[in-house]
């Protein structure tokens, strides 16, 4: 296995490198005085289409996507360092470069799945950073990590699907550049398999029924960056047979599609997040004193520098064997691999950021350094993309599978 970058890809690093320093990481407190500014918080602050515009103009846009006629053309392997660069910023940089979820999974399922009408009127606008997108899965009523439990019906009637359901944690709802929806819902509730009985519709935002009831909070946290998470109801919405994704009964192996880049992408960031909380460790370490010493002398502090460097290292290799699996055998090929490092890089960046905000004291729970809602978002994907329990399950009966 070789990890060596090609020329492609450190051309592209060193921009990204300088995109980050030069705009994005001195942008961030502009979004914030922004967004204060602004009539709702759900709107987007103006310096996040001036970083968008700039990102483009530069080439760093649609990294994620690996098709050269759509997106980048790039191979996980070389899409992994340059995501875990933007991962120093997770909130802002990737919808900088149009690489934010849920937007990515959307447009890669759009790219696999929709039709040549549904890519025209959607996927196009999605890709040129026009417009945003949610995807419509969880739900409050049931354990949604098994997707088998979800309840939302999507019901034929003529030409036309009629929509009942209740979703929530619905990420980019609140946007008001969200056009399009991505629904998950029964088609065929009562079928043999349980695997085939759900179906991937698109609703427009705009659809009389669709009601985008209110915003979730992520420990405190409404993420304007996503466009939040919301609470929706679909009551009695009707879309065209036309709108739906693939065919029925085909919506749990598409979602299946859409997760495992989505979890590759998520673990590559949350190695920048370390990375960045490393740094803020080391700046704070060696511009305090406590107790007759620079913090940067203490036993305990120099522990979690080091513990923390060794970590990311290790995690880094699991995931880019993890991306050249992907690249070399496909999704399903590295299926071990993916639950691995799911399992594995939330927990073990969570604590490097704990780490952090214990050296900062009162300021690395504040708002004015960034290490609060860096520790939340690493939090959340313990849940997103499947909680860690779901993986460790799967993962061990492929291990107990070799002896029975």
């Amino acid at each position: 296995m070789d990890f060596a970058f090609d020329a492609r890809t450190e051309e592209l690093r060193d921009k990204l490198h300088a995109f980050m320093d030069e705009h994005v990481l001195p942008a961030e407190a502009v979004v914030h005085e922004q967004r204060a500014r602004l009539a709702s918080p759900w709107e987007t602050p103006a310096v996040v289409e001036e970083l968008k515009a700039e990102a483009r103009r530069q080439g760093l846009w649609n990294l994620f996507l690996p098709d050269a006629e759509y997106g980048a053309g790039l191979t996980n392997l070389q899409y992994a360092p340059l995501a875990e660069i933007t991962g120093r910023s997770p909130q802002l940089a990737p919808t900088a470069l149009n690489c934010a979820a849920p937007d990515t999974g959307n447009m890669e399922v759009l790219f696999q799945f929709a039709t040549e009408q549904q890519k025209k009127q959607w996927l196009e606008p999605l890709l040129a950073g026009e417009i945003r997108s949610a995807f419509a899965m969880t739900e409050p009523e049931v354990a949604s990590s098994d997707a088998t439990n979800i309840e939302t019906r999507i019901t034929r009637e003529g030409d036309e699907y009629v929509i009942n359901g209740r979703k929530w944690y619905i990420s980019g709802a609140m946007n008001p550049d969200c056009k399009i929806f991505i629904v998950m819902g029964k088609t065929d509730p009562d079928g043999a398999d349980a695997r085939r009985q759900q179906s991937m519709i698109l609703v427009p935002r705009d659809t009389p029924g669709l009601e985008v009831r209110r915003a979730m909070q992520v420990y405190g946290y409404e993420d304007h960056y996503h466009g939040g998470h919301a609470e929706v109801v679909l009551d009695n919405v009707r879309v065209p047979a036309s709108n739906l994704i693939g065919e029925e009964g085909g919506g749990f192996a598409i979602a299946q599609a859409r997760l495992g880049p989505g979890r590759i992408h998520h673990c590559m960031r949350l190695i920048g997040m370390a990375e960045r909380a490393i740094e803020l460790m080391c700046r704070r370490a060696v511009s305090r004193t406590a107790f007759g010493k620079q913090l940067a002398q203490q036993g305990v502090v120099q522990n979690w520098i080091a513990d923390a460097r060794v970590t990311v290292e290790q995690l880094r290799l699991l995931v880019l064997k993890t991306a050249w699996l992907m690249d070399a055998v496909g999704n399903r090929g590295a299926h071990t691999e993916i639950q691995s490092i799911k399992i594995a890089t939330p927990r073990a960046v969570i604590d490097i950021i704990d780490k952090a905000v214990q050296l900062y004291g009162a300021g690395g729970v504040s708002q004015d350094f960034p290490l609060a809602e860096l520790w939340a978002g690493a939090r959340t994907l313990r849940l997103a993309d499947g909680p860690d329990e779901v993986h460790q399950r799967s993962l061990a009966r492929r291990e107990l599978k070799k002896y029975l």
